[in-house]
């Protein structure tokens, strides 16, 4: 595609700098979390080695983007950690996810049925509350970005990560009460801030069901 001086003087100047999935985000009304609350930090792991499929899908993304009302969400929940521990920051490790990168992750586990992968992975059929924008990943972390001890890594497969078992766990030595608190302190202020919790992942918070989120918005592919 050829340019004219005028076309280009047209173009808003940040697109230049933006990959095609973050450009995307954008033209759904997405916004970048860390401008609505710049304290919030972000690593984002599907832009790294650092998961659990051990490559990058999602190339030059390194902002987290979601919904507007997810994004306000957010930043309410970081408040009320600021205000109880203001040695402490949100670390969000994944947010919206398109629909291609869900095809990565779903593909990965292909070695599962498609009932276990799913307790995992989203089937990206019926796509992810991530595809929409409404879901983040997250955990807590101090000032300079060190992760808190939560028991295990992100993206963990297994009932060591599941919210629903953490009291059995804590009595049977495999969590230490540390652990749990730093948990708990997450899941307080994430679910005061409006945010749902899930069962077997005590990283991931839903800003709405999959539902509500396919009422409302349209899904990032």
């Amino acid at each position: 595609m050829r340019y004219t001086v005028l076309s280009l003087l047209l173009i808003p100047q940040f697109l230049f700098a933006q990959g095609k999935l973050e450009q995307a985000m954008i033209r759904q009304g997405l916004v970048d979390i860390q401008k609505v609350d710049p304290t919030i930090r972000v690593e984002l792991k599907y832009s790294t080695t650092d998961n659990f499929i051990g490559k990058d899908v999602y190339g030059d993304l390194t902002r987290a983007y979601l919904q507007p009302m997810a994004a306000r969400k957010l930043a309410h929940a970081s408040q009320l950690l600021r205000q109880k521990h203001p040695e402490l920051r949100l670390l969000v490790y994944d947010a919206t996810r398109p629909r291609s990168a869900q095809w990565d992750l779903w593909n990965t586990l292909k070695h599962l049925p498609v009932n276990e992968r799913g307790k995992y992975v989203s089937n990206p059929r019926n796509g992810s509350v991530h595809n929409y924008g409404c879901a983040v990943d997250l955990t807590l972390a101090t000032k300079d970005g060190k992760p808190l001890d939560m028991g295990t890594r992100f993206d963990y497969f297994g009932e060591l990560a599941y919210p629903v078992k953490e009291d059995q766990l804590l009595k049977q030595g495999k969590l230490t009460q540390k652990q749990v608190d730093n948990r708990r302190l997450l899941r307080s202020v994430m679910k005061q801030a409006g945010f749902a919790p899930l069962s077997a992942e005590w990283w991931h918070f839903n800003a709405l069901t999959r539902a509500e989120a396919k009422k409302q918005y349209k899904i990032v592919e």
